[in-house]
C-alpha cells in the first residue's frame, strides 16, 4: 500500500472498499453461476444417465423426485419470509417514526434524527435483502448438493461451500457497500464534518441508525426462524423418530418438508442477520469513537480505517477459498472438516499482518489520545485488533471441543445415554455451563487488554477485529444448514444408503463448524456490545456538559438496573422456550392427527400433507416472536426515558454479563446433545452381546432402541436452546447496546418519572 504513517486519504479509503466490494460481488457471482451448472430436471442436465445409482449417477425419476422437494422447501421458505417481511415493513415504518419524534423532540435536532432514520430504514432493507439471498442461494444448492453426491463426497463438498460462500461474500459486501454509501451521503449534508468536531460526532451518530436497522431485522430473522425451524425439529422428531421409529428424513413424516424449511428461514436468513447486524454494529461503534477523538476526527484515514478492515478482510476471505476449492480438494469422509477448519485458520493467520500494515498506513504516525486514554501509538491498536480475531479463533475451537462427538465431552454424554434420558440432560447441563470457562477468560483478556491500550477505542477495534474475516465464517457457517437439508433430500428421495453416507458426513462435519459459527457469534456479540456500551458512554452528556466517563454501581439506579438487565436474558429465554414448546405443541398434534386419520401414510399408499405442516409452524413463529421482540426493543427506551443515563448504563452491563453466559451455555448444551444422539446414530456408541447359536461374542450399534431414544429426548430439550433462545441472545444484547446509542441524546439525565416523583416530593414538603 503506498501511504505511510496515516498518509491514507479519502480517495484511497474508497478506493479500498470499492476495489473490495466489487471482489466479493464478483466472488458470489461466480459460484452462484457454478451452482447453476448444475440442473435438477432430467430434460436439461447432459450429465445425467439412465443406469442405476450404485454405478455413480442417478435415474430420471430419483432427478424429478429432488426437483420436486427442493421446490416444496421453496415455496414455504419463500411462503415464510414474505409474512415475516410483511411483519417487519410495519414495524420498520412505526419504528422510525418513534425514532424521528423522540430523537428530533428531545434533542431539537430534527436533521439528525431524520438522517439516522433513514439510516435505520436503510440498514433494515441491507439486512433484509442479505438474509434472503442467503436463504435463496441455500434453498437453490441443498438438492444440487444431494444429486452431486452421487459422483462422490467431493463433489457434494464443492458444491455446499461454494453455495456458502456466495452468502457470506455477498452479505458483507452488501452491507460494506451499504454502509459506505449512506456515510457519503451524510457527509453531503455535513459537508464541514473535517472541520467541526460537533458535526463530525452527529454525522456518525446518525449513520448508527444503519446498525440499529441491521440489529432489528436479525433479532426478528432469529426469533421468528428459530422458532419456526425448532418447533418443526421437536414435532417431527417426537413423533416419527420416538413414536413411529421411522428415520429422521423419512418421507412419511409430514413435518419433514417444514423441517427443511427451517433450516434455511433460521440458520440461514436469521444467522446472516444477525452477523451483518454485528457487522455494522461494530462498524458504526467504531466510527463514533474515531468521531470522539480530537486527533482522529479530522483525518479521512482514521475515520476510514473501520471500513477498510472489513474491505481488506474480503480480500483475505478471497484467498482462503482456495486452500478448500483449489489446493487441498476433499477427497474422503476426514477431508471435510478437515478442510472447513483450515478455512478458520488460514484467514486468520493471513489478516494478522494485514492488520498491522492497515494501522500503520490509516493511523497517524504520532501518538495520539483517544477518549481518556493519551499517547495511544498505532501499533497499539494493531494489538487490539489482533487479540480479538485470534480471541474468537480460540473461542470457536473450544466450542468445537464441547460439542464435536470427536472428543471426550460429548462421548461422556452420549455414554449417560445408557441409563435413560435423566442423566443425559444432566450430562448435557453440566457440560454446557463447563463450557464457559474458557470463552469467559478469552473474553475477560482481550478486554482488559484493549482497554489498557486504547480505552473502549480499542474494544471497538477488538470488535472489528473478530469479525475481520466474517465472509469465511459465513461461509461456513451457512454450509451446515445446506448439507443438513442435502441429507434429507436425499432420504426423501430415496437415494440410497451409499449417497446417504456422503451427505451425512458432510452434516457431521457442518454441525461442527455450525458449532464453531455460534461460539464465533457468541464472542463478537460480546465485544461489539461492549464497544457499542462505550459509545453510549461517551455520547451522553450530563448537565455541566462533560462526558460520563464513570458509571458507580454503588449509585441505587445503576445498581437495580445490573439487577434487571442480568435477569433479561432469561426472562427473554423463557419467552423463546415456551414460543417453541408451544409452536411444537400445535406441530406435534398435527403429526399425530395424520397419522391417526391416514394410517396408510405409513404404508406409502398417499402423501402426507406438508403444507399443512409448514402453515402450523409459519403462524406459530410469526405470532410468537412479537413479544421476545418488544421486550428487547422496548426495555432501553423505557429505562432510559422513565430513569436517566446512568439506570441505562446498569441494565446494559447487567444484559452483557449475564447474556453471553447464558448464550454460550445454552449453545453448547444443545450441540452436545444434538452430536451425542448423531454419535450413537452413526454406530460409534456399541454393546457387546453373546450370540448362543456361534457362542461369539458381537458387537450391536445401539441405534433404535431406548440408549437412542433417550439420545433424541436429549437433542429435543437442546434444540430451542442451541437454535433459538442462545444465538437470539447475541441480538439482546448487541440491540439494547445500540438503541441506547441512538438515542442516547434523547435519554434525560435523571429520567422523567424521577424528575416527576422529585417534583412531587418537593412539592408535598413544600406545603
Amino acid at each position: 500500500m503506498a501511504v505511510v504513517g496515516g498518509a491514507a486519504t479519502d480517495p484511497v479509503v474508497t478506493a479500498v472498499v470499492l476495489l473490495s466490494v466489487l471482489i466479493g460481488f464478483l466472488v458470489a457471482i461466480f459460484y452462484a453461476w457454478q451452482t447453476t451448472q448444475i440442473q435438477l430436471r432430467p430434460s436439461s442436465d447432459p450429465l445425467l444417465g439412465h443406469q442405476q445409482e450404485s454405478s455413480g449417477d442417478i435415474t430420471e425419476h430419483r432427478v424429478e423426485d429432488i426437483a420436486t422437494i427442493v421446490d416444496a422447501i421453496a415455496e414455504g421458505a419463500n411462503a415464510f419470509l414474505s409474512k415475516q417481511y410483511t411483519y417487519l415493513a410495519i414495524f420498520i415504518a412505526g419504528f422510525s417514526i418513534i425514532l424521528l419524534v423522540a430523537v428530533g423532540a428531545s434533542t431539537k435536532e430534527w436533521d439528525g434524527a431524520g438522517l439516522a432514520m433513514t439510516a435505520f430504514i436503510i440498514g433494515s432493507a441491507t439486512s433484509i435483502l442479505a438474509g434472503f439471498i442467503g436463504m435463496r442461494i441455500a434453498v437453490y444448492a441443498n438438492g444440487r448438493v444431494a444429486k452431486s453426491a452421487t459422483h462422490g463426497i467431493g463433489a457434494a463438498f464443492q458444491v455446499a461451500f461454494k453455495a456458502g460462500t456466495v452468502m457470506g461474500f455477498a452479505l458483507v459486501s452488501l452491507g460494506l457497500l451499504m454502509l459506505f454509501i449512506t456515510i457519503k451521503s451524510f457527509m453531503l449534508y455535513f459537508s464541514d464534518y473535517l472541520n467541526s468536531q460537533p458535526n463530525c460526532q452527529r454525522l456518525y451518530e446518525a449513520v448508527s441508525g444503519f446498525g440499529l436497522g441491521g440489529s432489528c431485522v436479525g433479532l426478528f430473522g432469529r426469533v421468528g426462524g428459530g422458532i419456526f425451524t425448532k418447533a418443526a425439529d421437536v414435532g417431527a422428531d417426537l413423533v416419527g423418530k420416538i413414536e413411529k421409529n421411522i428415520p429422521e428424513d423419512d418421507p412419511r413424516n409430514p413435518a419433514v418438508i417444514a423441517d427443511n424449511v427451517g433450516d434455511n428461514v433460521g440458520d440461514i436468513a436469521g444467522m446472516g442477520a444477525d452477523l451483518f447486524g454485528s457487522f455494522a454494529e461494530s462498524t458504526c461503534a467504531a466510527l463514533v469513537l474515531t468521531s470522539q477523538s480530537f486527533d482522529l476526527f479530522d483525518s479521512p484515514a482514521a475515520l476510514g480505517l473501520p471500513l477498510v478492515i472489513s474491505a481488506l478482510g474480503i480480500v483475505v476471505s478471497f484467498i482462503t477459498t482456495f486452500f478448500s476449492t483449489t489446493c487441498f480438494l476433499v477427497k474422503e469422509k476426514a477431508d471435510v472438516e478437515v478442510s472447513l477448519k483450515r478455512q478458520l485458520i488460514v484467514s486468520t493467520v493471513i489478516m494478522s499482518p494485514v492488520v498491522f500494515l492497515l494501522v500503520w498506513g490509516f493511523l497517524p504516525a504520532a501518538p495520539f489520545t483517544v477518549g481518556n486514554v493519551a499517547n495511544v501509538k498505532f501499533w497499539h491498536i494493531g494489538f487490539c485488533i489482533l487479540a480479538g480475531l485470534w480471541s474468537g479463533l480460540i473461542i470457536g475451537f473450544i466450542t468445537e471441543y464441547y460439542t464435536s462427538h470427536s472428543y471426550s465431552p460429548v462421548r461422556e454424554v452420549s455414554e449417560s445415554c445408557k441409563t435413560g434420558a435423566a442423566t443425559n440432560i444432566i450430562f448435557g447441563l453440566a457440560l454446557g455451563y463447563k463450557s464457559v470457562i474458557i470463552p469467559v477468560f478469552c473474553i475477560a483478556g482481550t478486554i482488559y487488554l484493549s482497554f489498557s491500550l486504547a480505552g473502549m477505542y480499542g474494544i471497538a477495534m477488538a470488535a472489528l477485529g473478530i469479525l475481520s474475516t466474517l465472509p469465511v465464517g459465513l461461509t461456513i457457517d451457512a454450509y451446515g444448514p445446506i448439507s443438513d437439508n442435502a441429507g434429507g433430500i436425499a432420504e426423501m428421495a430415496g437415494m440410497g444408503e451409499e449417497i446417504r453416507e456422503h451427505t451425512d458426513a458432510l452434516d457431521a462435519a457442518g454441525n461442527t463448524t455450525a458449532a464453531i459459527g455460534k461460539g464465533f457469534a457468541i464472542g463478537s456479540a460480546a465485544f461489539v456490545s461492549l464497544a457499542l456500551f462505550g459509545a453510549f458512554v461517551s455520547t451522553i452528556q450530563d448537565f455541566n456538559g462533560a462526558s460520563l466517563t464513570k458509571v458507580d454501581i454503588l449509585h441505587p439506579f445503576v445498581f437495580a438496573g445490573l439487577l434487571i438487565g442480568a435477569m433479561l436474558p432469561y426472562w427473554f429465554s423463557a419467552m423463546t422456550m415456551k414460543s417453541v414448546g408451544e409452536a411444537a405443541y400445535a406441530m406435534v398434534n398435527e403429526v399425530r392427527d395424520q397419522f391417526a386419520k391416514h394410517p396408510e401414510i405409513m404404508d406409502r399408499v398417499i402423501k402426507p400433507d406438508y403444507a399443512r405442516c409448514v402453515s402450523i409452524a409459519t403462524a406459530a413463529a410469526l405470532q410468537e416472536m412479537i413479544a421476545p421482540a418488544c421486550l428487547v426493543i422496548f426495555t432501553p427506551l423505557l429505562t432510559g426515558f422513565l430513569f436517566g443515563h446512568e439506570a441505562v448504563c446498569g441494565v446494559l452491563v447487567g444484559a452483557l454479563v449475564s447474556g453471553v453466559q447464558i448464550a454460550i451455555s445454552a449453545s453448547n448444551t444443545g450441540g452436545a446433545w444434538d452430536n451425542a444422539k448423531k454419535f450413537i446414530e452413526a454406530g460409534g456408541l456399541v454393546v457387546e452381546v453373546l450370540d448362543d447359536k456361534n457362542n461369539k461374542i458381537t458387537r450391536k450399534s445401539l441405534k433404535g432402541d431406548d440408549v437412542h431414544k433417550a439420545a433424541v429426548i436429549g437433542d429435543t430439550v437442546g434444540d430451542p436452546l442451541k437454535d433459538t433462545s442462545g444465538p437470539s441472545l447475541n441480538i439482546l444484547i448487541k440491540l439494547m447496546a445500540i438503541i441506547s446509542l441512538v438515542f442516547a441524546r434523547a435519554f434525560p439525565a435523571d429520567g422523567y418519572f424521577v424528575r416527576a416523583c422529585r417534583g412531587w416530593v418537593q412539592t408535598g414538603y413544600a406545603k
